[in-house]
């Protein structure tokens, strides 16, 4: 990676990022040779990354033709807009973000055990604290949709936070920005500072 300060390597961050984002992009290899990119609800469990789909689709036949994938989830931060940075400088707006992508391989799973698992994984994420009913086989619409497996053969994750001399700078115009508008993504960006720091 390029901007080294930004790698993240930890287990444990690379996968908060995936269990709190609900959209990924997959980009997957169409017939004309170039890349087809569909953003999908997704869930990553037991070490790979499954999401479910309509039985038929473009999606579903480039992976029949080539099982090769990218898979791509961000998390959006604070935004530096041109009015905020101290320059006004047009080159100085900035977007702060957490990012994973992952290449590997995807598989249409059998209806089974594997599948009903990954099901009830994508909803519980989905659905947080809610209570509902497990799928199982016998479930109205299980055999009418298909549920994708990617097995991640490169994982990379990064979180941009604006590393180096600018951090601070940064950090301490987005708190001034928070103070006054209370911007959520402000406060995330906020926080994600501070683990950077520690």
């Amino acid at each position: 990676m390029r901007r080294a300060k930004c790698e993240v390597t930890d287990e444990g961050r690379i996968m908060n990022v995936l269990s709190s984002a609900t959209i990924g992009r997959l980009a997957t290899i169409g017939s004309d040779g170039y890349p087809y990119i569909t953003p999908v609800n997704f869930v990553f469990h037991q070490g790979s990354l499954f999401f479910h789909s309509a039985r038929e689709g473009e999606k579903l036949d480039n992976i029949a033709r080539d099982p090769r994938v990218c898979f791509e989830v961000d998390i959006p931060l604070a935004y530096v807009e041109v009015g905020f940075n101290p320059e006004r400088n047009p080159c100085r707006t900035h977007q702060f973000y957490h990012c994973v992508i992952i290449r590997g391989k995807a598989r249409v799973i059998p209806d089974g055990e594997l599948k009903t698992a990954a099901l009830n994984a994508l909803v519980g994420k989905n659905e947080g604290n809610s209570v509902f009913q497990p799928i199982t086989e016998n479930s109205s619409g299980y055999r009418r949709c298909c549920v994708v497996e990617v097995k991640p053969e490169r994982m990379t994750a990064k979180s941009d936070l604006g590393q180096g001399s600018s951090q601070k700078e940064y950090r301490r115009l987005i708190s001034e920005r928070y103070e006054k508008l209370g911007l959520s993504a402000d406060l995330e960006t906020i926080k994600a500072m501070g683990d950077e720091a520690s």
